[in-house]
């Protein structure tokens, strides 16, 4: 039995089965290029005790209107080599390259998953559960001049929550890890973290809870923290 999950840090499972699975990792998690590079360098390490077969595919990113990922595979890019082969606790570095340079304004996306192939592994026990593991790692073509535009307002939806609804007008992407939601004297109402994207032309919801019982109406200011640590504020209005 094969089953493939697909993991971006530590996976953690218990199956009654015996298990079968690879334990590798891949350095840096998330790849910046410009449109001037040709290649750059990830390096893979097989951190288990048995050799490792790897296959990587390149696709480009984009996301639906409601934030779900969508990719489609692309030759645009390409890993050389494409499949890995690695003894136990060895690393080996590879080359993430592009075949033509981007003349685009626009930041461009793609999503390199590298996934184990256990069909390369034999099984000693039928009844031995092989698992794939796989990393699914963004990947950023940026020109200088792409920059993204958040804009957040905020709608109650409950008496103790409000949604932090934020778009991305802007042509590069918008990463959010904090909400801080705060009243007209810097006190606290509602706070919560985050860690997806935001392509441009995608508009996010987040939930923020209270941390008291109520928030009440009126003014308030809402600072939201990216992912490089600036903070955004936003004068915003909780409404009835």
């Amino acid at each position: 039995m094969l089953v493939v999950l697909s993991v971006t840090g530590l996976l953690m499972a218990s199956f009654t089965a015996p298990v079968l699975a690879g334990v590798f990792s891949v350095s840096p998690v998330r790849i910046y290029m410009t449109p001037k590079d040709r290649a750059v360098a990830v390096t893979i390490t097989n951190d288990g005790d048995d050799e490792l077969v790897m296959q990587a595919d390149l696709y480009s990113w984009k996301q639906k209107t409601n934030g779900e990922d969508d990719l489609t595979l692309s030759e645009d890019l390409f890993l050389s080599p494409p499949i890995i082969k690695l003894a136990a606790n060895a690393r080996q570095v590879v080359r993430l390259a592009v075949l033509a340079p981007s003349k685009s304004n626009d930041e461009l996306y793609y999503r390199m998953i590298i996934r184990e192939v256990p069909e390369a592994k034999p099984i000693q026990d039928k009844m031995q559960l092989q698992i794939a593991l796989a990393f699914s790692l963004p990947v950023f073509i940026t020109p200088k001049s792409a920059k993204s535009l958040l804009t957040c307002h905020v709608e109650k939806n409950a008496t103790n929550a409000i949604n932090a609804i934020c778009e991305n007008s802007g042509n590069a992407y918008a990463r959010p890890r904090e909400f801080v939601l705060k009243n007209a004297t810097g006190e606290t109402l509602a706070a919560s973290e985050a860690t997806v994207y935001i392509l441009p032309g995608i508009t996010r919801s987040y939930e923020l809870k209270s941390t008291k019982s109520i928030i009440p109406t009126g003014a308030a200011k809402l600072s939201v923290t990216m992912d490089d640590a600036t903070t955004r504020d936003y004068d915003v209005t909780i409404g009835n």
